[in-house]
């Protein structure tokens, strides 16, 4: 009985070991997945949010690009969008929150594929965005890559996909 107790308390802790490793020290994959929940999110707002949040929400987005970002989006019907570094980010989310009284995106596909080197990926995903006061969603395909630096996983570049229609 003694050996049986022992061996489901050594199981257990080898189990709680585990989660705590996999908690502390999360995949690459993950992370990555994590950092553009919390991109959407920040790029998102809505018509309720007072000057200062739509500033500090703006500010906030730059923080996940590098400072030598390159995005080329072009979505059809739409303005075909370039923009190169942090501050270019900064000034379009500012301008997008001046243009329309709110915007929800999401991520709900992405598919992570890690480099050799663990140190770049990239990540493909569809974009769903909804305007306030439009009917239809925006959906698009976007790449990002990323780049590990100083610990954290910056974006590089973002572009469309492009689909056949």
């Amino acid at each position: 009985m003694k050996n049986i107790f022992r061996l489901v308390l050594l199981a257990a802790v080898v189990a709680l070991g585990v989660w705590l490793w996999l908690v502390l020290f999360p995949s690459p994959e993950k992370m990555i997945r994590k950092r553009l929940v919390q991109l959407a999110q920040d790029v998102s707002f809505s018509s309720n949010d007072g000057n200062l949040a739509r500033l500090m929400g703006a500010q906030s987005v730059a923080g996940f690009f590098s400072t030598n970002i390159e995005v080329n989006i072009d979505v059809p019907g739409r303005v075909q969008h370039d923009f190169m570094g942090r501050d270019e980010i900064t000034q379009a989310a500012l301008a997008s929150r001046s243009a329309v009284s709110g915007l929800h995106v999401k991520f709900p596909d992405v598919s992570v594929t890690l480099a050799r080197d663990k140190q770049s990926a990239t990540a493909e995903v569809t974009l769903v965005a909804t305007v306030s006061g439009e009917g239809d969603a925006i959906v698009q395909e976007l790449k990002f890559t990323f780049q590990k630096m100083d610990g954290q996983w910056l974006i590089t570049r973002v572009e469309t996909i492009r689909t056949l229609s």
